[in-house]
């Protein structure tokens, strides 16, 4: 049981370590906030709630493994190579299609809404 419980704990610090060393993962946690912050305030329904924190992770897991790729590589290969060069645009691109896809999902579920809000003002 102690060694289920320590997992958890790398795990928690492998998040806290993403959030503090890299600056795309803070965005994305500010953007996650917004949302969720959105989501409260015009109370999205149960699937619109689904999609939203689907999408939430989907970004993070994202820029995990590109965290992870990225510091494995470095310590590989530590000067430039180009087939290192390639996994690391890889992973990145794999993040940029996350966001890209949240980004589409979030405007699918908050502009009814930012529009309704808008207009009544």
């Amino acid at each position: 049981m102690k060694t289920f419980f320590r997992s958890f704990y790398y795990a928690l610090n492998g998040l806290r370590i993403c959030f503090l060393s890299e600056t795309n993962m803070r965005v994305h946690g500010l953007a996650a906030g917004l949302a969720v912050f959105l989501g409260w305030y015009f109370a999205i329904s149960g699937q619109q709630w689904f999609m939203l924190l689907a999408c939430i992770a989907f970004v993070w897991f994202a820029e995990l493994i590109n965290t992870a790729i990225e510091l494995l590589s470095n310590i590989v290969s530590p000067g430039h190579h180009p087939i290192i060069g390639k996994v690391k645009d890889l992973a990145a691109g794999a993040v940029l299609v996350a966001a890209i896809f949240a980004g589409i999902t979030g405007l699918i579920i908050f502009l009814p809404y930012l529009i309704h809000f808008f207009s009544i003002k």
